[in-house]
């Protein structure tokens, strides 16, 4: 068994995203943790496309206005889904403070693939977009379920109406917890476990974590 934090163990894990299906590489976080790693920056434009049209589907009843998500991974996301449900714009939570953001609206996050404090930042300028609006937040993957509770703080703090939550892949059960009534919102594509070691040095789907 692989154990070097970051670095891909060798194993994959297999799952159906909608209509499409993936390998993903098993990737340790701790010295016991492993998680099956999706980078949809990694994966192409055809496949966020396909992905991107799945989940719209699944969100075009909710008749929403707009699109938002985070940097960086689900930017792809939020493209191809308001492409997808026919909006030409969509808002992005940023977290890196550059100049024109010094008077962002600001939004503590964390996350188990990032190190280290961060912030979610709504230009003020962008305001507008959101507030009074129907606005689904999406992204790619739901972990721990702290982003996307930051996320949706943000936007409620700048008057947004979130009518629906999706992602491509949720990740075991927890961000049920951290997202209490909201997580009822969540609309998935697949859904995927997290790993730990077995006696035969192989990473082992959790017992309760798919």
């Amino acid at each position: 068994m692989t154990t070097t934090v970051g670095r891909p163990s060798g194993q994959v894990h297999r799952v159906a995203i909608g209509s499409q299906t993936l390998d993903l590489d098993i990737v340790p976080v701790a010295d016991e943790v492993a998680i099956a790693l999706l980078m949809t920056i990694d994966r192409g434009v055809a496949f966020t496309a396909v992905a991107g049209a799945d989940l719209a589907a699944r969100l075009g009843p909710l008749r929403p206005e707009v699109v938002a998500s985070a940097a960086t991974l689900g930017i792809p996301v939020a493209i191809e889904v308001s492409r997808a449900l026919g909006l030409d714009d969509y808002v992005i939570l940023q977290k890196t403070p550059k100049i024109h953001l010094g008077d962002a609206l600001a939004e503590p996050l964390s996350s188990i693939t990032t190190a280290g404090a961060q912030s979610l930042l709504l230009d003020r300028a962008r305001i507008g977009a959101v507030t009074g609006r129907r606005v689904v937040l999406v992204d790619d993957v739901i972990a721990t379920g702290g982003s996307i509770a930051a996320c949706l703080r943000l936007l409620r703090a700048a008057g947004a109406e979130v009518v629906g939550i999706g992602c491509l892949l949720t990740e075991a059960g927890a961000w049920r917890d951290a997202l209490g009534p909201d997580a009822e919102m969540v609309v998935a594509l697949g859904s995927i476990p997290i790993f730990g070691p077995a006696p035969d040095g192989t990473w082992v789907p959790r017992r309760g974590a798919t």
